[in-house]
């Protein structure tokens, strides 16, 4: 099998998919048409008539997020989730995961690691948010990887906390997304003091995904199908511009996901949340990985 995929097959790829399989969100036919069109300059903001949104509901979108990635890898490594008292007085139900067999000390290692910074991301958010911190969505786990799976054209029982591989194809599948979402958000932030902390939170999620793309990289050729179809069905779904790329591009690495100044992509808010509840319509407000949406203002596509 091929594993570089250019962005003409890419676009063309969208048509061979019909369902995602989820809450009966579907592709539309005529998005491998809308796929095809010319891309544009990156967006920022967080859409064309959308209000003026605070520094606090970004904050609140983010820790939606760090809610997830924490819940993944403290599931992968340890079996068991967030504690109450780090998920708010009125924390939903996270659905799936389990402590995951690792193959290698040091790949463990690695995730849990992991799990330690996307556990203090959340401790962070909550501690600055205070009184407006919302608390943990639900999440579902395993109706969130099934479907994504399928999209990707991986294996109908992929099991993200199975092994070594399957942990870090399991978190690029978001934690690529939450690097380009706070190259997103950055330029909507006013206060410097919140600027300064999103700077640091993006150079420690940058760190991570790095270091998860050298791996699976060097798993060899499986990691890399599998790694690129996942890139491939996030960009099926997250807009009209191809923001995403493989770990592996015109026959070598492509550890660093970036346009051709070397410059992390930015993602809205909006193309954001088409990722994580998985569809490609406008104007959803739950799905996929959160079935009742996430907390916030912010929670729409």
């Amino acid at each position: 099998m091929n594993v570089e995929r250019s962005r003409i097959s890419r676009r063309q790829s969208v048509a061979g998919l019909s369902v995602l399989g989820l809450s009966g969100l579907l592709l539309p036919a005529a998005y491998a048409q809308h796929k095809a069109q010319p891309k544009h300059q990156e967006t920022t903001g967080v859409g064309v008539h959308a209000p003026e949104v605070k520094d606090e509901d970004i904050f609140q979108f983010a820790l939606n997020l760090e809610y997830m990635e924490a819940e993944f890898y403290l599931r992968a490594t340890t079996g068991k989730g967030i504690d109450d008292s780090d998920a708010g007085s009125d924390a939903a139900r996270v659905v799936g995961g389990h402590e995951a067999k690792f193959q290698k000390p040091e790949i463990r290692e690695f995730v849990e690691e992991l799990a330690e910074n996307e556990l203090a991301h959340v401790r962070f958010y909550r501690k600055t948010l205070g009184r407006m911190a919302v608390s943990r969505p639900a999440i579902d786990f395993d109706a969130g990887f099934k479907a994504a799976a399928l999209a990707a054209g991986l294996p109908a029982d992929f099991d993200p906390f199975a092994d070594d591989m399957s942990v870090l194809l399991g978190g690029m599948l978001f934690e690529d997304v939450g690097v380009t979402a706070y190259a997103g958000a950055a330029p909507l932030i006013k206060s410097k003091e919140f600027v300064e902390a999103a700077a640091g939170l993006l150079a420690v999620e940058a760190y991570h995904m790095g270091m998860a793309r050298s791996q699976l990289y060097l798993m060899g050729e499986k990691a890399w199908n599998a790694a690129n179809a996942i890139s491939d069905a996030r960009d099926k779904v997250d807009g009209q511009e191809d923001k995403d790329q493989g770990i592996r591009m015109n026959g070598k690495a492509n550890v660093v996901p970036s346009t051709p100044d070397a410059i992390a992509f930015r993602r809205t808010p909006q193309e954001v949340l088409h990722i994580v509840y998985l569809t490609e319509q406008q104007g959803v407000s739950k799905g996929g990985f959160y079935p009742n949406g996430m907390n916030g203002v912010l929670k729409t596509t």
